[in-house]
């Protein structure tokens, strides 16, 4: 069920069909989707384009979740729709410091 959420959060991002005033999400990459027991809420990982403004991002797709779960709702048909909050990615980040760290070893 998180893969169907990920990959439907991503066409609606891409196609811009929550019409959202401030962002363009275009440029958001949804890394992971990781779903309650019962189904009923998710943790979307997203980061922007270049991993900058991370922060700005996540707060707007915050405000702006209803406008996200409405075109959710219209892609996804489950008996309960998910409750998604939205998570800033700092995987990338952690796995370029370990990659540093490795250099920096050699």
């Amino acid at each position: 069920v998180g893969e169907l959420i990920k990959q439907s959060l991503g066409q609606i991002f891409l196609r811009e069909e929550a019409k959202m005033p401030s962002i363009t999400t275009k440029n958001i990459t949804v890394t992971e989707v990781r779903m309650s027991p019962d189904l009923k809420s998710a943790r979307a990982y997203v980061i922007p384009l270049g991993g900058k403004d991370t922060e700005n991002t996540v707060s707007e797709l915050t405000q702006f979740s209803y406008l996200i779960r409405k075109a959710l709702s219209k892609k996804v048909s489950m008996k309960f729709l998910p409750k998604v909050s939205f998570i800033g990615d700092k995987s990338f980040d952690y796995a370029e410091k370990i990659e540093k760290l490795i250099q920096k070893n050699k």
